[in-house]
Order: structure tokens, then sequence, then C-alpha cells
């Protein structure tokens, strides 16, 4: 099949989906911070994709991503972490009560965040899920997602040594066996294999669009991105292998 009829039968496969219910809900982190985040639910017997922002945004980094992944058969649990602020004209309203409530905010106290999403939606189905983030938050799935029981998979764009000195990625991440899928831009794609070097090649993809420079971050599936068509593609099929 040719690149051209295949990219056809990859966008017949976003057959229409009916969401169920998108309702604002929130938990607890470990240390008490009340956490924001958007439910879509398409079926509540489905599996959960975990949705993680950039720094300086909110779950509105997902505003267009997450309908088209509910029509991959998941449900999708788009996130606000401490550490962000607004995109696409939503909120981070996890970010605005940290800072009211004087919590820590730095990318590595928003692990916590995540850990407490993982839980929530566990709870809900009692299936594994499947972890998704963008820049810093790439950079913390990879470290949650490498020892938590209840991730089956996880989704990176634009994964970087963000933690340090904290944390040095390249040196946490050695060894991880689950399937990994890591996006970046052209500019990136040298570091993160570096910093991947540790995950073997049957664990992992790494991604980097062939025909534009690509973006950094989850954007990357936005529309705006000229690449966005070759990002979605990329994921589809890593889907398509879970």
């Amino acid at each position: 099949m040719n690149t051209k009829i295949f990219f056809l039968v990859f966008l017949s496969s976003f057959l229409v989906t009916s969401i169920k219910a998108q309702d604002e809900v929130t938990f607890k982190a470990k240390d008490g911070l009340t956490v924001y985040a958007t439910d879509y639910l398409i079926d509540k017997d489905k599996p959960y994709v975990l949705l993680f922002h950039q720094a300086g945004y909110s779950k509105g980094e997902y505003k267009e991503i997450a309908p088209k992944l509910l029509k991959l058969g998941y449900n999708c649990l788009a996130v606000d972490l401490r550490s962000g602020g607004d995109v696409n004209y939503v909120p981070n309203e996890t970010a605005a009560a940290a800072r009211k409530l004087h919590f820590k905010t730095s990318y590595l106290d928003a692990k916590q965040d995540m850990e407490a999403a993982i839980e929530y939606v566990y709870a809900k189905s009692k299936k594994p899920v499947i972890l998704f983030g963008s820049s810093y938050s790439a950079s913390l799935a990879l470290l949650v997602g490498k020892t938590n029981e209840h991730v089956k998979a996880i989704i990176a764009f634009s994964p970087g040594e963000y933690l340090k000195p904290d944390v040095n990625m390249a040196l946490s991440v050695e060894h991880l066996q689950k399937p990994v899928f890591a996006a970046c831009s052209q500019r990136e794609f040298v570091y993160v294999e570096e910093m991947l070097n540790g995950i073997s090649p049957n664990y992992k993809t790494i991604f980097k669009p062939q025909n534009s420079p690509g973006t950094h971050g989850a954007s990357a599936l936005w529309s705006s991105c000229k690449a966005s068509s070759e990002y979605w593609l990329a994921l589809y099929l890593f889907f398509k292998k879970l």
C-alpha cells in the first residue's frame, strides 16, 4: 500500500465517536492540592489516555487533540498540572490554586499531580492507562510510567533533561520496559535519541517529521502545525500496535 492510500485509510479510521460526558473533575494530590481536569468519557469500560501539558500551558493544549484520541477508542483525562499557565483560552486552575495556597510549583512538584491522575482514572476503569506528556510533562511521564504498575504505555512529545539537577532523565529511563512513543521536531531529534538511548529498540519508537521542521511538544498535533498529519499518522500506528 503506498503512502497516499495508507493515509486515506488512516483518515477514514477516525469514525464519529459520541462523547457520553465531558465533565470538569477534581481530585487530590498527595500533598493535598486540588487538581483540576477535564474528563472526556465515551465508555466507562474503555481505558484512559492521561493528557499532560507543557510548561506555561493548561489542559487547553489538548482541546483539539482529545476528541481525535476518543475516536481511537480511549477515554481521555486532560489534566491541569501545578506548573503551568493558560493556553487556547483555557485557564490552568491547578496552577492558580497552587499559587494562591503557596504550594511548590516546580516541574518535579507536578509529578504528584500526575500520580494522582493515574489513581483517579484507574479507580474508575480498573484498566491500565496510557500517559501522554508534552515537553517537561513528557519527561515526567517517562519517569512515572517506568515503575507505575497501572501504566501500560507512554507517549512523550519533546521529552528532555528538564528535571536537572534533581533527575538525570537519561539514567532514570534506562531499561524502561514498556511501549514508548517519543515524538519531536527535527531540531530536537538528536537530543531525544541520546536521552532515550538506554531504552531497548524493542520498546521505543522515536519519530520526527520528514517534510517540515516540526514543532515542540504536543502542539505538533494541532492543525496549525504543518507537519501535524505526519505526527498523527505515526501516533496512530503506535496505537494500532498496543
